[in-house]
């Protein structure tokens, strides 16, 4: 489980124009009182729109910047404070899937195990397990210079997975995927949130409403760096009144500039 709250985190933001006339360096308030938690065995959506803080948030989550305030813990471990046990429970696949070119796929996924504590033979055998789990057997033995974006994702997730960590983050995991590695990648993950792959804490951000609406069991709407709604997706559209849910995350997302546009 993954609980936050009360995260924030603010960053400098350079001025723009030639040095004679550049405007001093201003505040940007990224993520601002942010809170929610993400169970165990189900799979938990951060939505909002381009610029609403989700990577920052999970860049936190993830121990790779320092909020300014609040607290996040996995399994009762604090980021801040237990770092190595709390990153020790966490598999996370961020935006950039740098992979080394020159290592095949079964190297870069066993490099990581090692890295997590495993020996040589039980990175190799966890390697081997991930390949038929996530069918790129055939994929293991290439280097992965060259590999398609849905094979560069399908390495990197198994690279993230090698720990078989209880907590999964994942940061908008389908751009750039076609239709196959899109769906391939839904089923895997409804799979590790079952009780046949682990209950796993899964969490993930897209701005994407159907992705979100397909998978998710639980949905946090985030804009301006806060959360502003939390629910399943039947629940936000009780709560909004409309049968679409693209029509609810606008409503709830984008209620301020709403208000302003009324007056």
């Amino acid at each position: 489980m993954i609980a936050v709250q009360g995260l924030s985190k603010q960053f400098r933001q350079a001025g723009a124009g030639a040095w004679w006339q550049r405007k001093p360096a201003r505040a940007v308030q990224a993520v601002d009182q942010l809170s929610f938690a993400a169970p165990d065995g189900r799979i938990t959506g951060l939505l909002g729109p381009n610029g609403a803080g989700k990577t920052t948030t999970l860049r936190m989550i993830a121990g790779l910047i320092t909020p300014d305030a609040g607290s996040i813990q996995v399994d009762g471990f604090d980021v801040a404070t237990q770092t190595s046990a709390a990153l020790a429970r966490m598999g996370v696949l961020s935006d950039a899937r740098g992979l080394y070119p020159r290592l095949t796929a079964r190297e870069n996924i066993a490099y990581y195990g090692l890295l997590q504590g495993m020996t040589r033979e039980q990175a190799d055998a966890r390697a081997k397990g991930l390949g038929e789990l996530l069918d790129m057997s055939q994929l293991l033995e290439r280097r992965t210079e060259g590999f398609s974006q849905g094979e560069r994702m399908k390495t990197a997730l198994a690279r993230a997975l090698v720990h078989d960590p209880a907590n999964i983050i994942l940061d908008e995991p389908t751009n750039g995927l076609d239709v196959l590695a899109t769906r391939a990648l839904r089923d895997t993950l409804r799979h590790l949130r079952s009780p046949a792959g682990g209950s796993k804490c899964i969490v993930f951000s897209s701005h994407i409403m159907q992705e979100v609406e397909r998978l998710c069991d639980e949905v946090v709407v985030v804009a301006h760096g806060r959360t502003v709604a939390e629910g399943t997706v039947a629940e936000l559209l009780q709560r909004t009144q409309q049968s679409d849910f693209e029509e609810a995350f606008v409503q709830l997302a984008f209620v301020e500039e709403t208000k302003e546009a009324r007056s």
